[in-house]
């Protein structure tokens, strides 16, 4: 795991040094153990290249690294879990050529470099197994290749400013470059108040954008612009409209020993590392999964880790230990206070770079922290939900689009509009009398539900944190859209599988991996994901929907391949997410925080946000009326 950065120049002369050295010094966090810088003054070209070494600790993975032949100059950001078989294969046709490859090391990029040369640029990303961002210099063609995995584990940034090509991992490296303009693109804020994030191609700024999962790009620099748009290399489209056009016909016995025997594959070979190795542990059913399946194939006590808290409606450090003992790994809980968890509040623009609202960033941090003081190396049940069916949402929103669409349409506006009256504290204390946790959220949204007219309206509905979020940044007519069903084909029958993959497109590339990116990086710890190895995510496109979600229950065969190493008893719970109190913080210890940043004067002067909105949605969440903690 590492980062990287790079600048083309079309000006001849142009002394890229400085850039470069300034670029890569601001992502020392990504790389701690190593950098290198690549010029070539003849090209107008520069690559730098921080490193944290993870596997062949020696200088022979020294980046940024060139081919054997020389037409290729690297810098790469990630790992190839099946690099070893990659080299078979290279060997073996080596074998019959020329005497075999001559290895100078064991690392995954020399791997990299040499399937380009044998194999080809898209040929060799198909191969590959794994997460990554690449930056390749072709010498022969004077073209710069970018690439990155499936679903967009890892980050990378590009744009033109001023005759200057620009890339890297982070948007605080672009930012280093002398020709870089902080011009704010409006489109992209609103979408991030829509979204809580802002989704691919798109950043905070004009005219750097965020490559595509699954894509790649070349850029040609005596014409100043990219060859064309990006190329898919894969497609969960596909992936998802092939396994439902040849669901996976087995019975649940069969099904649930092969998912487990390809989790076990991943999970085998995202453990291969030459420094420490442990695990997030939440307790939960993706965590718990990917732990349970690790444990049995180490001879030793894993190291699994936790954050607790010492709200109870936000803890589930209890039910990690539960876990661990059962399983007999090493664990290491922290129980963080209200102020630790406030103080990683100034540090979020730092690390995050663009505006971000996932208040689960904030124990991301502080769990990433906690790992990297004893481990490298942490695997995380992240993508679970996604694959599987665990989020509410897909079980509840083809309840209420069954129920609710044959009311006529001016009733169910006057429903919504009846529960809209009621203040949300009042119904928050009254159902929690009852016992019914979340019970505010729930209602909040089937209010907006029962007034949407398709599924495409429900889904949004039920992602947005604002709806119509024109109404607050000045200068946007109509926040852009990257939901359509023209993507989803008629092969995709199921509404809940139709959601599953505007999730992993959307929520999952740009708010969960890009979350779990940056905060574990920001601690130069290395984070894994087996349940988006792809032939895992393969593998779960073929089931049918009632062996992801039945009963009402989400995420059914996972359950079963858990059940067989911790009991139900220990796993089995209401689902709590990993967040923090923020509605009541912003209630209490940050309200002045909030409050000085969107002082009216300061919006003003700003030009961004129209006050007026804004100091309503603060004034109904202070005083209980609705919670707007987004």
């Amino acid at each position: 795991m590492c980062g990287f950065a790079g600048i083309m120049s079309s000006a001849s002369g142009r002394k890229l040094s400085d850039d470069i050295h300034r670029m890569i010094s601001v992502i020392s966090h990504r790389g701690p153990d190593d950098y290198g810088i690549w010029l070539d003054d003849e090209a107008n070209i520069a690559l730098g290249h921080r490193r944290l070494a993870v596997v062949d600790l020696t200088d022979a993975g020294h980046q940024p690294m060139r081919s054997l032949s020389g037409r290729y100059v690297m810098v790469y950001n990630g790992e190839i879990y099946n690099h070893n078989e990659i080299r078979k294969k290279l060997d073996n046709v080596s074998d019959l050529q020329s005497g075999g490859v001559k290895w100078n090391g064991k690392s995954d990029t020399e791997t990299l470099l040499a399937a380009f040369e044998a194999w080809g640029v898209e040929a060799t990303l198909k191969a590959s197994v794994g997460m990554f961002a690449i930056a390749l210099w072709d010498r022969r063609l004077k073209r710069l290749i970018l690439a990155r995995d499936r679903f967009g584990e890892k980050p990378l940034y590009y744009g033109w400013q001023n005759g200057v090509f620009i890339f890297g991992s982070e948007l605080k490296v672009l930012q280093e470059c002398a020709a870089f303009r902080k011009d704010i693109n409006r489109d992209a804020l609103a979408m991030q108040l829509m979204l809580g994030y802002i989704p691919a191609p798109y950043t905070i700024f004009n005219k750097i954008k965020k490559l595509p999962s699954g894509t790649m790009i070349c850029v040609d620099m005596q014409s100043q612009k990219v060859d064309q748009d990006p190329i898919e290399y894969w497609s969960l489209l596909e992936v998802a409209e092939r396994g439902q056009s040849n669901i996976y016909v087995a019975s649940d016995i069969e099904a649930v020993e092969m998912l487990e025997k390809y989790l076990r594959q991943a999970i085998s070979q995202q453990m291969l590392s030459d420094v420490p190795l442990g695990a997030f542990l939440s307790g939960g059913i993706d965590s718990s999964t990917v732990v349970a399946l690790m444990q049995t194939q180490s001879s030793t006590n894993i190291n699994t880790f936790t954050i607790g808290f010492c709200e109870e409606a936000y803890n589930e450090a209890v039910y990690a230990k539960k876990v661990s003992r059962y399983l007999g790994t090493k664990h290491t809980e922290l129980y963080v206070s209200p102020q630790q968890v406030l103080q990683v509040v100034p540090q979020l623009p730092l690390i995050y770079d663009e505006p971000f609202s996932d208040s689960s960033q904030i124990p991301t941090i502080l769990l990433s922290k906690l790992t990297r003081q004893h481990v490298t190396v942490a695997l995380s049940g992240d993508a679970g939900d996604e694959l599987f069916g665990g989020y509410n949402r897909y079980i509840m929103a083809s309840k209420l689009r069954n129920r609710y669409k044959y009311i006529p349409n001016s009733l169910k506006l006057s429903i919504s509009n009846l529960f809209g009256l009621i203040p949300e504290k009042i119904i928050e204390n009254s159902l929690g009398i009852l016992g019914i946790e979340d019970g505010t959220e729930k209602i909040r949204k089937m209010r907006q539900v029962i007034t949407a007219t398709s599924k495409e309206s429900i889904y949004r509905k039920l992602i947005s944190h604002w709806e119509n979020p024109c109404d607050l940044v000045i200068g946007v007519s109509e926040a852009s859209s990257f939901l359509s069903l023209s993507n989803i084909s008629s092969k995709i029958a199921d509404f809940e599988h139709q959601m599953m993959i505007w999730d992993i497109l959307g929520y999952l590339t740009d708010d969960i991996l890009v979350k779990v990116d940056r905060a574990s990086m920001a601690m130069s710890l290395e984070t894994r994901l087996p349940f988006l190895d792809h032939r895992v995510v393969d593998f779960a496109w073929h089931l049918p929907i009632n062996k992801k979600i039945r009963n009402g229950q989400g995420k059914w065969i996972l359950r079963q391949v858990l059940y067989k190493y911790v009991p139900k008893e220990i796993i089995d719970r209401p689902k709590k997410g990993f967040a923090v109190p923020i509605a009541n913080w912003l209630r209490g210890p940050l309200r002045d925080w909030a409050e000085a940043l969107i002082d009216e004067s300061r919006l003003h002067r700003e030009g961004y946000f129209n006050p007026d909105p804004i100091r309503k949605t603060w004034k109904d969440h202070i005083t209980g009326k609705r919670n707007g903690q987004h």
